[in-house]
Order: structure tokens, then C-alpha cells, then sequence
């Protein structure tokens, strides 16, 4: 039950063009045979579902304690999210010019691009929209400290070899345990560099693998060592330690499966970024079997296309997510 007494609700925001994945991927999780109760409400992106929040992946941002609020002025329904918190963002999905109203009493929330390596926004940022003229959806808690999920930063737009590296600079923010200077990294599928260049740029020791090229520039960089080479016939034995094994081949998301299981039985590297890419129709079966591998979490980040990020971490180091981790 919410503090005001009404059944737990979760909200699931789903990436633009994906919420087919989303809805397949939360039908499942409610099992929606049991009863109408458990059917998904839908509002253009935004899903609502009865119970706890739901480590779904395909959820660009979950509303993790939503409340249905019933108002009768534009003024009440400000007040009535005033008194739950100080920070909101509206995610309009009906009912826009109302909505527009009542954001507009709310106090103004800055939503500035993040330089990278920058720590996450601390400050708690609800999210609600207006299911009807006289119906808020709020929710004082959220899974993502960015507005809608959309992780915005300060692009490099003449060092960077190509745009891949905004994925991995996404999911370094939301780490807890971020890479640090001196660790040794394999970047697997690299060319032409993009991945390879965030590391060396935080100054880990990069062992950089693709059988196409690498930028000329990313191959100069201090502490990169560029092998031509496939990923998938690497033997971990030969390559030795690792601290981190990053991983954004485009290939088959089970032949991808069948590699990364090699190099955990290996026990070489504790730590994986991995990116699942579909080729067609979404392999959800995949995606189940990545997601079930112990002390690990499977997310749509914002600069995902049709893929998948998974993260590894051991057990004793913290997870995006956490608390929606099964």
C-alpha cells in the first residue's frame, strides 16, 4: 500500500519505438492471465501496473511509488504535488494544455546536460502526468535521477570517433563502482574506437580487439594496445587478468551469450559491460538468460537503439538499480 493507503502502482516508461518490448517483457513478469486486476493500463509510453516496481529492462524510467490523485482546480493539483515534494517533471500524455497549467505553479527544475564523469543528480525528481481532467498520476520516486530517464551530457563532438561512446558514458554515470586510472580493460568489437577512447581517456590499460581497423588516433592513445583480431576466438587464459571486459559487438545476442558464459567460467575479469544488439525481432529468451546470470542487471539506457546494456559487478560492489534487482 502507497502512504495514502491505496494499492501499490508502478508506472514503466518505455524507450520511444519500444513499447511492444516493454509490454511483452512486463505482461510476462504479471503474469496477466491471473485476473483483470493484473492487466497493464496504458497512456502512450507510460504503462502502469499493480505491485512493487519490476526489474524489467525495457523501462526507460519506472515510477516507483505512483499514486492516483484526484483534484478539482488546476491550483489544487499543484498543491497536491507540492505537498508530496519539490521537484517534478511532467511527462504529458493527455489532457496537455491542463497539464501545461499546473506545471507551470510548480517550482522550475533545471535539467542542465551533464559533463561526464560528473556524479549523478542527488536531488529527488518526481514524475506525473494527467490521466484526466481531474486525475494526476505522481510519483515522489523514481529509478532515474534524469528526467524521463533521457541522460543528456556535454557532447565531445571532435575527439570521439563515432557516437557509441555516449552508451558507455551513460552507464559508467549510473555505476557505483566506476572504472579507475591503472585498471586493464578489454574492449571487444572496438573499431573504430569509440569505447576504447572513454577508457583511455580515464586512463585504464585498454587491450583493444576487432578485426576491422581501429582509428589511427584512438591507437595512439597512452595505454592502448590494439590487437587484429576476433573477439570471439580470444582465449581468456592468454589474455590474463582483467579488471573489466567491455563488449559492443554487433552479432547474435546467443552467440554473444555463449562467449560471455566462456569468460565467466574462466574467471579471469570480475567486472562486464556488455551491449545485447537485435538483428529483427527482440530475442527475449537472450535477454532472460543475461539477466538471470548471478550479480548482474539487464537496462535499456537512453542511447540504446534496438539493444540491450548488461552489467556484471561482483556481488560485494553496487549495481545501477539495485533495489529492483532479482
Amino acid at each position: 500500500m502507497t502512504p495514502g493507503g491505496q494499492p501499490a502502482l508502478c508506472a514503466y516508461l518505455a524507450p520511444e519505438g519500444f513499447e511492444a518490448e516493454l509490454r511483452d517483457e512486463l505482461t510476462a513478469s504479471l503474469d496477466c492471465a491471473r485476473g483483470p486486476e493484473s492487466k497493464i493500463e496504458e497512456h502512450g509510453r507510460l504503462m502502469i501496473a499493480p505491485g512493487p516496481p519490476r526489474a524489467v529492462a525495457w523501462a526507460q524510467n519506472i515510477w516507483c511509488d505512483a499514486r492516483r490523485i484526484e483534484i478539482e482546480s488546476i491550483g489544487e493539483g499543484a498543491r497536491a504535488l507540492c505537498a508530496l515534494q519539490r521537484n517534478w517533471v511532467l511527462l504529458s500524455t493527455g489532457h496537455h494544455r491542463r497539464a501545461a497549467l499546473i506545471a507551470e505553479k510548480l517550482p522550475h527544475v533545471s535539467a542542465k546536460p551533464l559533463e561526464f564523469g560528473a556524479a549523478l543528480p542527488k536531488a529527488p525528481l518526481g514524475s506525473w502526468t494527467l490521466l484526466d481532467p481531474k486525475t494526476l498520476l505522481a510519483a515522489p520516486s523514481c529509478t532515474s535521477a534524469f528526467a524521463h530517464g533521457a541522460a543528456q551530457f556535454i557532447c565531445d563532438r571532435e575527439s570521439a570517433p563515432s557516437r557509441a561512446y555516449l552508451k558507455l558514458w551513460e552507464q559508467i554515470t549510473l555505476l557505483e563502482r566506476r572504472p579507475a586510472v591503472g585498471e586493464r580493460a578489454l574492449d571487444l568489437g572496438s573499431s573504430p574506437g569509440g569505447w576504447t577512447w572513454v577508457l583511455a581517456k580515464l586512463g585504464l590499460r585498454v587491450t583493444s580487439v576487432d578485426k576491422a581497423p581501429l582509428d589511427a588516433r584512438i591507437e595512439a592513445m597512452a595505454g592502448v594496445e590494439f590487437r587484429s583480431a576476433s573477439a570471439f576466438a580470444l582465449d581468456p587464459g592468454e589474455i590474463g587478468p582483467l579488471d573489466w571486459l567491455f563488449c559492443d559487438i554487433a552479432c547474435y545476442p546467443e552467440r554473444l551469450l555463449t562467449m560471455i558464459r566462456r569468460w565467466i567460467q574462466a574467471g579471469t575479469c570480475p567486472r562486464f559491460v556488455c551491449t545485447l544488439k537485435f538483428q529483427g525481432a527482440t530475442d527475449h529468451a537472450t535477454a532472460r538468460a543475461f539477466a538471470a546470470i548471478p550479480h548482474s542487471r539487464l537496462l535499456h539506457l537512453y542511447h540504446n537503439k534496438h539493444e540491450l546494456t548488461w552489467v556484471r559487478l561482483p556481488a560485494e560492489e553496487t549495481l545501477p538499480l539495485t533495489p529492483l534487482h532479482q
